[in-house]
């Protein structure tokens, strides 16, 4: 049920859940979890009334809070990592585009069969836009399905590839930087207090010698780690993430790691004030986002460099005291590879397309609403057909921007359907945690990182 006015969203709370100035009293936890939290999210997204959605959306995030769920930094378990007192496991970074709450929710029961708390909820920017979720939005129906299911520790949302566009840079830099600026204040305000800065379309391999090359990089993600630290709630350091190579560009080197980093230092260094700098380093090893789909459809085998990668978060964390290296479009890549991450102590992997995949390829999926789909995108996304390209190859590249016009819809889906997909989700969830060894880390969250309740102001229409 969508709650559309405040009146029938304060009735709904009757004999479940007490809002007060600051905090959220849960009188009748199984009845918040049976119904109301699915009426609370449903009303966070889809009301009509601006003010609803809102109060909605804070019952929401003080609810998790007053159940033990914290919005928290990964910054103190990749601290730990960068020491070496944890180790042999990669960190998952998922990016949902579709179905947010039920995907979230096959997420949670696949982390709590394994103990499971080193795993990351992101989205990015360019996501941010196609799948029509704001950050306030997302980290409300990620909370949601964490009540739901009832996950309760650290929860970790990130903001994946805060990117600075090359093209709109070069047109206007200001502007540029400004829209990433204004993109991180909002979603730390949401509760993103992992934010992965991607500056590294502006390396420029014409200049004559690397750290030239990395100098645009390097110099404006020490001035966005700098804002992120003004803007950090009073008792949380933000995990900061750098990237020295464009996905899908050429792999990345040492030497090039070593560039950004001793010039981002410097840059950090001369503002006067001892910051903290980034947790971790994403590098190109061979992906590419999505991975290169064929004249059928389906997609590419990618040769990616395991040693360069191990190479790589090895000098990380020995000589800068990094987590180590991040990998980008991996979900594409066969089951059996993602054994190797861990092994070449690869502190965190993003996955995005691959879920996406299980959901349009499922036999669970209404055909009528896929082909609805695809018929929409070969109009309203023809200019993005590139020559040569079979039917296939255009649909599979454009199909993840029919998850926001359709959102609706994908959350309309009748029940049976989405418990299925939900479980098809799921068991591809426990099997990439096995694969990567993040079972059993929700101890190690809970040691390395702290509970931080944020102070969050409520709507005056519900006090």
């Amino acid at each position: 049920m969508i709650c559309e006015t405040i009146d029938t969203l304060k009735k709904s709370l009757n004999g479940i859940l007490t809002p007060g100035v600051r905090d959220v009293e849960i009188a009748d936890e199984g009845q918040l979890r049976a119904t109301l939290v699915d009426d609370l999210i449903r009303t966070a997204v889809f009301a009509s009334d601006e003010g609803t959605r809102a109060a909605a959306r804070w019952l929401i995030r003080r609810t998790a809070a007053a159940a033990g769920i914290s919005v928290a930094s990964i910054q103190g378990l990749y601290e730990a990592m960068g020491r070496g007192d944890v180790s042999g496991f990669t960190v998952p970074a998922i990016n949902i585009r579709a179905m947010t709450y039920d995907t979230a929710q096959a997420v949670f029961r696949a982390a709590l069969a394994d103990g499971v708390g080193a795993v990351i909820f992101e989205i990015a920017r360019s996501e941010i836009d196609y799948t029509r979720q704001r950050p306030d939005e997302y980290t409300c129906a990620v909370l949601a399905a964490a009540l739901k299911t009832g996950y309760r520790g650290p929860l970790f949302l990130q903001g994946d590839h805060f990117q600075v566009g090359a093209k709109r840079y070069a047109k206007d830099p200001e502007a540029e930087v400004k829209a990433v600026k204004d993109l991180i204040w909002e979603a730390i305000d949401a509760g993103f207090y992992n934010i992965d800065i991607d500056t590294s379309t502006l390396v420029d391999l014409s200049e004559p010698t690397v750290p030239e090359q990395q100098r645009l990089n390097y110099t404006l993600a020490a001035e966005l780690t700098t804002m992120i630290r003004d803007l950090e709630p009073a008792g949380v350091t933000i995990s900061v993430g750098g990237e020295i190579g464009e996905v899908g560009g050429k792999n990345s080197t040492v030497e090039e790691l070593r560039a950004f980093m001793d010039g981002y230092r410097s840059v950090l260094e001369q503002s006067g004030t001892n910051l903290t700098g980034i947790s971790k380093i994403s590098v190109q090893t061979g992906t590419t986002h999505g991975g290169v789909p064929l004249a059928d459809g389906s997609v590419a085998r990618v040769k990616l460099d395991f040693e360069t990668l191990e190479r790589l978060s090895a000098v990380a964390r020995t000589d800068y005291g990094l987590a180590g290296a991040v990998q980008h479009g991996a979900s594409t890549l066969p089951n059996e590879a993602f054994d190797r991450f861990p092994a070449t102590g690869t502190a965190e992997i993003h996955l995005a397309t691959g879920f996406q995949n299980i959901v349009y390829d499922s036999p669970n999926f209404p055909a009528d609403l896929r082909q609805k789909i695809y018929d929409y995108l070969k109009q309203e996304a023809a200019s993005e057909r590139k020559e040569g390209d079979t039917e296939e190859q255009f649909i599979y590249k454009t199909r993840k921007k029919g998850t926001g016009p359709f959102k609706r819809e994908l959350w309309d889906l009748p029940q049976a359907v989405r418990l299925a997909l939900g479980k098809e989700l799921e068991a591809q969830f426990s099997l990439l945690f096995k694969k990567l060894s993040v079972g059993g880390t929700l101890a190690q969250v809970r040691k390395f990182v702290p509970a931080v309740d944020v102070p969050l102001k409520p709507p005056a229409v519900l006090v």
